[in-house]
């Protein structure tokens, strides 16, 4: 297990493997570097690098208040400082994506180029409330083959998966307590979200804007109720030399091993190169 410490001390948890291309990716909201897992074997060429934020997986909880997109740009910065690196493509899945588009507005020179999953500067109501419904609460399920069962049902927005991905999917995103299921992130982190959706919500397109001049590349889950089709349409509109696609029969978020995903993602990489 590979740790660094950042500078407010909290020991992140990271994973650093393979050579080439320095790429960062970043999870979603309450994942690990697990949220990579099914997009890895197929990237070559690339020094892939993941980072658990504070909080989650297995890096150490901190207070809550501290789990902030600021602070977790900065966490990602202070990795790359930490590996000797000057510079990293970054390839951000939701909340990895608004990281992202921070970092480009505010340490551009450390970014080599940026891959938004599903993720925009236009946060959809209707997506935000799924993920208040179960931020920082324990499942109810007692085993992880009932949970890929229950969410097998649920999720709606998905069709024509691999066989066996939603028991991957629970597998990835709960451990087996005594009782049932249980989260493996601070139930804490619902409060920092909560607390921060009490102001009112920011103009994030100038974050977007900031990335003007970087190789972009987006990717929309069809049925995504977290980014819109009219946000994307504007995203496509303000960067027209960005590579965009949108994957069929997905919602909230692709898992990105999905050949309109992949071919993205590969095009991507070649501009970085």
């Amino acid at each position: 297990m590979s740790r660094f410490f950042a500078s407010d001390g909290v020991a992140l948890h990271y994973s650093d493997e393979g050579e080439g291309l320095p790429l960062l990716c970043l999870a979603g909201l309450t994942r690990d570097v697990h949220d990579f897992d099914y997009v890895a074997p197929h990237l070559e060429g690339v020094r892939l690098i993941r980072m658990d934020y504070r909080g989650r997986g297995q890096s150490d909880w901190a207070p809550h208040e501290t789990y902030q997109i600021p602070v977790e740009g900065r966490d990602a910065l202070e990795l790359l400082d930490h590996l000797g690196l000057e510079k990293a493509a970054v390839l951000g899945t939701s909340r990895g994506g608004l990281i992202a588009m921070v970092l480009a507005a505010t340490a551009k020179d450390r970014l080599l180029g940026v891959a938004l999953n599903d993720i925009g500067p236009e946060i959809a109501d209707t997506g935000l409330e799924v993920i208040k419904g179960y931020l920082g609460r324990n499942p109810p399920w007692k085993s992880f083959e009932e949970a890929a069962e229950k969410r097998a049902a649920a999720m709606t927005a998905f069709a024509n998966l691999p066989e066996g991905r939603w028991l991957d999917e629970a597998k990835k995103l709960y451990r087996q307590g005594k009782d049932g299921l249980v989260i493996p992130y601070d139930p804490k982190l619902r409060e920092a979200v909560l607390e921060s959706g009490a102001n009112p919500a920011p103009d994030l397109w100038p974050l977007f804007d900031a990335l003007a001049g970087l190789p972009l590349c987006a990717i929309r889950g069809a049925n995504s109720d977290l980014l819109s089709e009219d946000c994307f349409a504007e995203m496509k509109k303000r960067r027209p030399d960005m590579i965009a696609v949108e994957v069929p029969d997905r919602g909230h978020i692709p898992f990105l091993d999905e050949a309109e995903s992949l071919d993205a993602l590969e095009r991507w990489l070649k501009m970085l190169r």
